[in-house]
């Protein structure tokens, strides 16, 4: 396995190992700032690779947050060998994932933020945005750093393949319908739910009119990011829905 490191905004760089018996990028974005920020941890597996990475940015001592969508291991598996590396790190989750999952799991408790929550960073504003079930796991939540319009959306845009780091003209929604398609035929079948909350979810999201989209897995998406997600949803209704 090998990382690359992009800057895909400013001071927003995208941390990516891609491990090919998964066939699947696994990223993490670091914002550089006086209060640096990781999104994902990754996986305790990749833990040395990304270390290297942020190391390559900023000190990773210096880290103050490390925040995530829900609780699962390629979000926020290696969260405390963060917190036992930088003594001022954080976790930042939705009010729900710190009181049921991560304030037993972390050696340090969470920052509980609730819907709508807005914290700086310095020169960066992030806004919280609660979206249970979106993509999965009921205490899911996805941050918006308003300065640079990125939206960090976690498995929304999930897509296979070794791809681009980032694309202002990549069909990531047709990408992210071969992923669907391709997992509900597996064991990984429904690791989307399709609720009634699903699509005024992600109109709320495009509603933020973003500038850049960070998924987890697939190229960062800089086109029209609003119309992507209305696209997204139309294709999850079409594809999940009933």
């Amino acid at each position: 396995m090998s990382t690359t490191t992009t800057e895909i905004a400013p001071d927003v760089f995208r941390i990516c190992t891609f491990i090919p018996d998964l066939n699947l990028q696994f990223c993490q974005f670091l914002v550089k700032d006086e209060e640096p920020l990781l999104y994902h941890s990754g996986m305790n597996v990749l833990f040395p690779l990304v270390h290297e990475a942020v190391s390559e940015v900023i000190d990773p001592a210096t880290l103050r947050w490390i925040s995530f969508s829900h609780f699962e291991a390629d979000e926020c598996g290696s969260l405390n060998q963060w917190l036992a590396l930088a003594p001022n790190a954080q976790a930042a989750c939705s009010f729900v994932g710190a009181m049921v999952s991560v304030n037993d799991f972390a050696s340090r408790p969470a920052r509980a933020l609730e819907h709508d929550e807005v914290f700086e960073t310095g020169k960066r504003r992030f806004r919280f945005l609660s979206t249970p079930q979106v993509p999965h796991c009921w205490e899911a939540g996805m941050l918006f750093e308003e300065t640079t319009g990125t939206l960090f959306c976690s498995d929304l845009l999930h897509q296979l393949g070794d791809v681009e780091a980032e694309s202002s003209s990549a069909d990531v929604v047709g990408r992210f319908r071969q992923a669907v398609t391709e997992y509900q035929a597996g064991p990984f079948a429904w690791y989307l739910p399709y609720t009634s909350r699903t699509q005024p979810t992600i109109d709320a999201l495009a509603a933020l009119n973003p500038k850049v989209l960070a998924p987890m897995h697939g190229s960062s998406y800089s086109g029209d990011a609003p119309r992507a997600l209305r696209e997204m949803g139309a294709m999850l209704d079409q594809t999940l829905g009933p």
